[in-house]
């Protein structure tokens, strides 16, 4: 996972206890059949491991944006409160 990978090279980078980390197609183009426009991936990495998410998103591009950073804001408060839900099979 791309995603996953990133949050861990934050978190190395940074000297930090957690990493966090977004991509995905925010539009209005560069989107396809299987990535559509929307999709958004998040990693967080933490001591001992590192998680994957993924959600897809409607509106435009600046809404995609806003609520992918709302998105990965509240996959580190989950995080910080121990409720954490279950990383993304892919």
């Amino acid at each position: 996972q791309v995603a996953k990978a990133m949050a861990e090279g934050v978190r190395q980078w940074a000297g930090t206890d957690i990493g966090l980390a977004v991509t995905g197609i925010a539009g209005p183009g560069g989107g396809s059949a299987a990535k559509p426009v929307g999709l958004v991936y998040f990693g967080i990495g933490y001591p001992g491991g590192a998680k994957a998410f993924r959600r897809q998103f409607a509106g435009d591009r600046l809404q995609v944006k806003e609520r992918a950073a709302l998105a990965a804001l509240d996959i580190l408060r989950r995080y910080l409160l121990g409720n954490l839900e279950e990383e993304l099979e892919d």
